[in-house]
């Protein structure tokens, strides 16, 4: 912490003075919305993937390709753009989504629909286990009995060639 000295007395603190101690020398804003982040707004995370769902189901509701300035204008503004793009991308990357050029920026349009999704999620969980056996005999056990007899039957049909 600085401090000015005066020749005779006491060490005089400054306003800077308090506003830098304890945090490494940076200032920190202290008037209500520069940085000060309320409880509230702290107690209210988004869980894991709420984005990415939020996100999907914005570009389901589209006409066709949709740019990320629409997914954001969508989902109510709240999000900064930049992290509409990084959620597109991050989707981009997983498969869930395509993009094409359009202009200087990207249209972004929903891989498939929300059962292909949903698939492919299940498959990529799939792939990342060692043991796909004991995966699948897992899956199965906890399925319901009207669930395990529609595997049964998809599974009876021949394949289309």
């Amino acid at each position: 912490m600085r401090c000015s000295r005066r020749a005779t007395g006491p060490r005089v603190y400054t306003m800077a003075d308090r506003e830098t101690a304890g945090n490494g020398g940076k200032r920190q804003a202290t008037e209500r919305g520069q940085g000060v982040t309320d409880d509230r707004q702290r107690s209210r995370r988004r869980g894991q993937g709420e984005l990415e769902a939020l996100v999907l189901s914005a570009l389901r509701e589209a006409d066709g390709p949709a740019t990320a300035g629409w997914v954001q204008e969508r989902l109510g503004g709240d999000l900064a753009y930049t992290t509409v793009i990084t959620i597109l991308t991050r989707l981009l990357a997983k498969g869930a989504v395509t993009r094409e050029r359009g202009g200087r920026s990207f249209a972004w349009l929903p891989a498939s629909d929300e059962a292909g999704l949903a698939a492919h999620r299940m498959r990529r969980v799939l792939d990342g286990e060692r043991d796909r056996e004991a995966v699948l005999a897992s899956f199965v056990t906890g399925l319901g009995p009207e669930d395990e007899r529609l595997l049964r039957e998809l599974l009876d049909r021949p394949e289309a060639d």
